[in-house]
């Protein structure tokens, strides 16, 4: 079976269980999961919306990124979805998970995972902050 088990930009609603299945494996001793969500300020600011775009290569590009994680780290599953379109304060915007056969591994894939994804996946979010003003960001977070 392949270690790459589950990648996906949605403009649905996440599944933190869908992405613990997807990387349950026998031979992990440790699996890292992050879930990163709307949070109600920016830059000490209210925000009131929040929406996600992704590039057309968004798809590819997080497959490169898990694909260069999958080789620098000894990862037996490993999953990432990211959001798109409009949310919710508290919604989930993304999700990753790495098994590994040891804890250390794990958080050290994961943490890598995370971070090549919102520097390399060419996602984009528009927040609208309570005082009107607004602000994309390059990369996703």
């Amino acid at each position: 079976m392949d270690v790459i088990r589950l990648l996906a930009i949605r403009d649905t609603a996440l599944s933190v269980d869908e992405v613990m299945a997807a990387v349950g494996d026998h031979a992990a001793g440790g699996t890292t999961l992050f879930v990163g969500t709307v949070r109600e300020q920016d830059h000490g600011k209210p925000v009131t919306r929040l929406s996600y775009s992704a590039h057309p290569s968004a798809d590819s590009e997080l497959r490169a990124v898990a694909e260069k994680v999958v080789t620098d780290f000894p990862v037996t599953a490993l999953a990432a979805v990211h959001r798109v379109g409009d949310l919710e304060l508290g919604d989930t915007a993304v999700i990753v998970a790495v098994a590994s056969p040891h804890r250390q591994e794990a958080f050290l894939a994961a943490r890598r995972l995370i971070d090549d994804l919102k520097s390399q996946v060419p996602i984009w979010k528009h927040q609208v902050f309570a005082d009107g003003s607004t602000e994309w960001v390059g990369a996703c977070e």
